[in-house]
């Protein structure tokens, strides 16, 4: 294809057979050609011209790059951005020798013209082609150095998202970077779980009547967040037909790509015509960090572009920084090409030379040996540009993708935050961003105000029904009993109801016109399938759907619903008897381990009180089987508090006390449970509910056309030969009179909505156990639809205004059976409804035990210290009889003790008494038998 494409356009080469004049392939050369093409007679064309001329410029002046060797651009105009005259354009630009082309502009041309740089190995380093298509594995001579259309796309989905919004349309103009651009967004969009609803492109020339028609067309749609891709050319006519057509008010949002921004940055002074046009539109800006050499240059470009250097001044954007980063770029990358000692060479193309035709001049045309070196020398370039950092990434992009998301107001823009790949939507710039953790939550996500079309600061719903007349269908299920929730007027079209009656009231409440007509789904005969009616949704068949509807997890992933508007989750219902009472029913208020705990705790209390009043109080005194019978006596007439003995001691009281408190909620607990045992109608059944049915193998009924079915058998394991369809409550009633011994069912599961319904005139069946799901009531509507989200708002606010109650009320508000005092099976008090008090008098008894121990054990060192320590100087002594002694001294009565230990201190007195006197005496004695023996002396 290369070859035919060569053989046909060579015709428009003139023969420029450059050789390189000045380069020598033994030394460094004195100056390499480089290429440029552009379409410089657009505003845009004209600001890419003097950032490339003024960077050579730069460069060129600059020995620290390239040492002595010069950079020789040559500019080659690219008259029509596409097709058959750019690849003789750049056949012109290739026959000059040229080691890199700076450009295209467009990516039409690029994805022509790179096929002929592969063969001849020449990079092309555009950075306005952004067309994500044009990838380095299919073009590998292709050098994107600026950030592909894939990163302006995941910001517009962020943005779409952020909104709330799920569907958009793509205006776009249908080429390779307008199709394909687009085509990116709505992968975009889909990992947002928002989607494309409606492309409508235009060719690459449209008229304003194209425009036209295809924008009448986009306001017939349902959407009205619209997305335009397009250049800068023939962007702004969009936004002028779209004025025009009154699509600029308010309702609407208008997402620009990035070609709006360039267009507002380089025309500084738009006219007032022009800037109404777009009041209220958002549009992205590539993020340019700001820097002292991106200062510097601005202050340069005003020199550039003022005075005698432009016919019109023309503003910097990032176009033209990019454009100037591009030279630097290709400029760093010779220079370490050549410093590797690498040569610049050129040979001719055996596939070209193989082709011969008069004047086609194909020796002109030769390939760049060194051509992969050089392109991996950009790769490897680490550079800050005017534009911020520039290093590729393993996939060959770009670093830092980042965004400015720009919002038109007044005569001017105004920022409301950023995008960048790293951190998402922010009102912090990117590089701020940068030196802290990624967070991509949505609460992390921020954007300032933004001043919609019509100029209002209100978000746009994004959507509204289409203007084609087209009305929703809803289905509307034909049950066959419980016509209180739906049913079909008779002879008519209309419908009544419980949920009819909710899903009005909630459209009232919407801001806007819903225009609807119900569509009954069933035979009437037979329960429909309401599993199967949300499926028609996701066919087209219906476009929502109004009823008894559970929202089941299998429904769920087939469409969306409301907020819940009544909870009904499946509950069991089982026939039940009269049970009566027998002659140890005054036992039925305790369970088994109640009573067991309890008895245990009569008799732990009357021994701790015991053993705390048996040293001090004479009734807890005596032979050991009187004291045994004193205990079980007192222990026992605590519980009708008619105790004769007295406590005396401070802790046998504090005991005492917790015990009788105990004592009195365990009274009036077992006193009010015995009452309702013999004085309300009691009901006995022998399901307990869906844990009895899991266990046994009796038939079990369910509505036919319920969820309940493959509930019980994918859900819970029931055997499915168990299931009995039961179509409508009498059939349901007469299988469970019947049992599952003739031919009838143990019990009957249903969604408990329809239960109390059903069970308000059967006093013979109750609803045995607990839900065991937690289903809800719900309309359904396509996925992602705006119309689920905005009634489950209406439904909110029915809630708490009270209007859902009273619409309850008026149509499910039925008279209770007549046995509704009787109670299925009391339940017996338990000893998890006790256990705190038991546990707060257990510590009691121990804490008074404590105690009671620590003072015996000082006494009894108290008033045993002497015979301790003539015990411990005999052999004889032991521990046994230190323990004998203890227990012995603590059986004694306390006042028994004190008037023995009274009784020793006035031993001791008197012994020390006795003693002092006995030695004075002895003094006199001696005394006076010196004073005889003196006198004989």
């Amino acid at each position: 294809m290369i070859k035919v494409w060569l053989l046909a356009l060579m015709v428009f080469s003139n023969g420029y057979a450059s050789t390189g004049a000045g380069m020598n392939n033994s030394t460094i050369p004195d100056f390499v050609n480089i290429g440029a093409l552009f379409s410089f007679n657009t505003s845009v064309g004209k600001s890419v011209q003097i950032a490339i001329e003024a960077a050579i410029e730069d460069v060129n002046s600059n020995p620290n790059i390239l040492g002595q060797t010069k950079l020789n651009l040559s500019l080659q105009e690219d008259s029509k951005y596409r097709g058959f005259l750019s690849i003789a354009e750049v056949l012109q630009v290739m026959a000059r020798q040229s080691v890199a082309i700076i450009g295209p502009h467009s990516s039409v041309t690029a994805h022509v013209i790179t096929h002929i740089a592969n063969e001849l190995q020449v990079p092309l380093l555009s950075f306005s082609a952004l067309d994500p298509t044009l990838s380095s594995l299919q073009f590998p001579f292709f050098i994107r150095t600026c950030h592909s259309d894939l990163y302006q796309m995941a910001a517009i989905a962020d943005l779409v998202d952020y909104y709330g919004w799920k569907d958009v349309i793509a205006v776009y103009f249908d080429d390779d970077n307008g199709r394909n651009g687009i085509g990116a967004l709505g992968d975009k969009l889909a990992e947002k779980r928002c989607r494309i609803s409606y492309k409508a492109p235009l060719s690459p020339e449209a008229s304003l009547e194209e425009i036209t028609n295809v924008l009448v067309q986009v306001a017939l749609a349902e959407s009205r967040v619209i997305v335009v891709h397009a250049n800068t050319q023939w962007g702004p006519k969009v936004f002028t037909v779209a004025n025009n057509l009154g699509m600029m008010g308010t309702g609407y949002v208008w997402i620009a790509t990035a070609f709006l921004s360039a267009l507002l940055d380089i025309q500084n002074h738009l006219s007032s015509d022009a800037i109404d046009e777009i009041q209220g539109v958002l549009t992205l800006r590539i993020y340019t960090p700001d820097s002292k050499l991106k200062r510097r240059f601005v202050s340069k470009w005003k020199n550039l572009t003022s005075g005698d250097n432009a016919n019109v001044p023309l503003g910097l954007s990032f176009v033209a920084l990019y454009a100037y980063d591009t030279v630097y770029v290709l400029a760093h990358a010779l220079d370490a090409f050549f410093k590797q000692g690498n040569q610049i060479t050129f040979s001719t193309d055996s596939k070209l030379s193989s082709i011969h035709g008069d004047n086609l001049h194909l020796d002109a045309l030769k390939i760049f040996n060194e051509g992969n070196l050089l392109r991996s020398n950009i790769y490897e370039v680490n550079m800050t540009g005017v534009s911020g950092p520039i290093k590729y990434t393993s996939d060959r992009n770009l670093v830092n993708p980042a965004y400015e998301i720009i919002n038109v107001v007044g005569t001017g823009t105004r920022r409301i935050g950023y995008w960048s790949n790293y951190s998402g939507l922010s009102v912090v710039a990117p590089g701020t961003l940068q030196s802290k953790p990624a967070s991509l939550s949505r609460q992390s996500q921020k954007l300032f105000p933004v001043i919609w079309p019509g100029n209002t600061d209100q978000r746009p719903r994004g959507w509204v029904f289409p203007n084609n007349g087209r009305v929703l269908k809803i289905g509307v299920p034909k049950g066959v009993f419980y016509h209180e929730f739906v049913s079909q007027i008779r002879g008519t079209d209309l419908f009544e109801g419980f949920c009819i009656d909710v899903f009005l009231a909630a459209v009232n409440l919407l801001s806007y016109a819903v225009p609807y007509k119900f569509v009954p789904y069933g035979d009437g005969k037979n329960n429909p399938s309401m599993t199967e009616l949300t499926r028609l949704i996701t066919t087209g068949e219906f476009d929502g759907a109004v009823g008894d509807i559970a929202i089941t997890t299998e429904r769920t992933r087939m469409v969306d619903f409301t907020q819940p508007y009544i909870e009904s989750g499946l509950v069991v219902v089982a026939p039940v008897k009269r049970a009566e009472t027998n002659a140890l029913a005054f036992l039925a208020p305790f369970t088994p381990k109640m009573w067991c705990v309890t008895a245990i705790f009569f008799i732990l209390v009357g021994a701790v009180v015991w053993i705390l009043e048996h040293r001090v109080n004479d009734e807890f005194r005596g032979p050991p089987k009187k004291q045994l019978i004193t205990v079980l006596w007192f222990s026992f007439s605590t519980m009708f508090f008619s105790h004769r003995e007295n406590t005396v001691s401070t802790l046998g009281r504090f005991v005492l006390i917790i015990w009788l408190f105990v004592v009195l909620i365990i009274n009036s607990s077992y006193t009010a449970s015995l009452t309702s045992i013999l004085t309300v109608q009691q009901l006995y059944s022998p399901i307990k509910g869906i844990e009895s049915l899991l266990s046994g193998k009796e038939p079990i009924g369910y509505t036919q056309g319920s969820f309940a079915r493959n509930y019980l058998v994918q859900e819970i394991g029931i055997v499915e030969s168990r299931l009995v369809p039961l179509t409508t409550p009498e059939e349901a009633a007469k299988a469970l009179r019947k049992g599952p011994q003739n031919g009838g069912v143990s019990a009957y599961i249903d969604e408990r909505a329809y239960m109390d319904i059903f069970l308000s005139t059967r006093c013979n069946l109750t609803v045995v156990g607990q839900e065991f799901t937690r289903n809800g009531w719900g309309f359904a509507f396509p996925r992602d639809s705006p119309l689920a989200v905005d009634l489950s708002t209406a439904i909110l606010q029915m809630i708490d205004s009270g209007d859902l109650q009273r619409i309850h009320d008026k149509w499910l508000l039925s008279s209770a059976c007549l046995s509704q005092g009787a109670k299925l099976e009391v339940e017996r008090l338990q000893l998890k409804s006790f256990w705190g008090l038991y546990v707060i008098c257990g510590l009691a008894c121990l804490l008074a035990l404590f105690i009671y121990l620590i003072q015996i054990w000082r006494q009894y060192h108290k008033h045993y210290s002497e015979e301790l320590e003539s015990a411990d100087q005999s052999p004889g002594s032991s521990r046994s009889s230190r323990l004998k002694t203890f227990l012995s001294f603590a059986d004694e009565k306390e006042e028994t003790i004190k008037s023995r230990t009274k009784r020793r201190k006035m031993e001791r007195i008197s012994y020390r008494s006795s003693e002092g006197s006995s030695s004075i005496n002895s003094n006199k004695g001696y005394a006076s038998r010196r004073s005889e023996c003196a006198g004989e002396v």
